[in-house]
């Protein structure tokens, strides 16, 4: 089996471990709102636009089937967050569930902007 794939596969259970861990934590402060997942986008997004940024300015390339493919795309969860969203629907709770479309993506774009911004602070 090729290298990157195996990059890829153990980038993808180390974030997807971490996005579970999260959402046991978030689960014990909340009910009702999917906020673990809210959290592990818009982190997983901050993240994503830091590490491209350090990856275009310092290398790095050979990394970002590890990390940016398997790590963040494991951590990251845009089927749950459809999930999540239609669950709310489902429930009655539509005003929630526009909210946390809403928070969503525009939180996680700004976070990957912030990202981005601080990573070409830091590594350019």
């Amino acid at each position: 089996m090729n290298h990157i794939f195996l990059q890829v596969a153990l980038g993808g259970a180390l974030g997807s471990t971490a996005r579970y861990c999260v959402n046991i934590l978030a689960a014990r402060m909340t009910s009702g709102f999917p906020l673990g997942t809210l959290t592990v986008n818009v982190v997983g997004c901050f993240v994503m636009g830091l590490l491209a940024a350090a990856i275009a300015h310092r290398g790095g390339q050979h990394l970002a089937p590890l990390v940016l493919t398997g790590m963040l795309g494991g951590f990251t969860t845009f089927s749950a967050f459809a999930l999540d969203t239609i669950s709310l629907w489902e429930r009655g709770a539509s005003i929630l569930a526009i909210g946390y479309v809403l928070a969503s993506v525009t939180i996680s774009l700004l976070a990957v902007f912030a990202g981005l911004t601080a990573g070409r602070g830091i590594f350019a």
